[in-house]
């Protein structure tokens, strides 16, 4: 009973040691940035898609915040961080641009 709860434990740490950063995903070209705010997948397995539900529920939770601090509709916080986000991406990256299609900088 020892061995399966350890090897449980072990599985668990070695998975989230692997799991993907934001960093990696943007280096392999997997995720990219909108002008919405927002991060967008460029590929479609359950580990991107995991990272980008992960990333824009702290986007999201940010804007609320920055939102209700200022005063201003969320959206547009959210369209000010996109503008910003989309401008910094670094060389190689993605980025959607406003015509919908995904462009490497």
């Amino acid at each position: 009973m020892k061995r399966i709860a350890i090897a449980a434990l072990l599985a668990l740490v070695c998975q989230s040691a692997q799991a993907l950063t934001l960093e990696q995903a943007r280096a392999e070209g997997r995720v990219g940035e909108t002008l919405s705010g927002y991060l967008a997948p460029v590929a479609q397995d359950a580990d991107t898609q995991a990272l980008v539900a992960r990333i824009n529920a702290a986007r999201s939770a940010s804007y609320q915040q920055l939102a209700s601090q200022n005063n201003v509709p969320v959206n547009e916080v959210a369209k000010m961080a996109g503008q910003k986000l989309v401008a910094r991406a670094q060389p190689g990256e993605y980025v959607r641009g406003m015509n919908g299609q995904w462009l490497k900088k």
